[in-house]
């Protein structure tokens, strides 16, 4: 899990090698790495729960919901909050 995690913080680390569209912090990183294990855990927290499998389909979408939506907060500002990306 860890080296998926690793593997997809690489892709931004060398976009910003070959341009300036991508322009990350250490922060960025730190963030991205946190939501992404904390998405993790919680998936494999939800599959391995002992419930029906609508429930933990119902569970798995909310997780994916949740990540998408903090992430899109942080990336653009979907709701404008005080922490809105660009």
């Amino acid at each position: 899990m860890l080296l998926a995690i690793g593997a997809l913080l690489l892709l931004p680390f060398v976009a910003m090698q070959f341009t300036n569209e991508v322009n990350w912090s250490v922060a960025d990183f730190i963030i991205m790495g946190f939501l992404l294990t904390a998405a993790a855990l919680l998936l494999r927290l939800a599959k391995s729960m002992g419930l029906s499998k609508k429930t933990k389909t119902s569970l798995i979408l909310g997780v994916l919901l949740l990540f998408l939506l903090v992430w899109g907060e942080l990336a653009v500002g979907l709701f404008g909050s005080p922490w809105a990306g660009n």
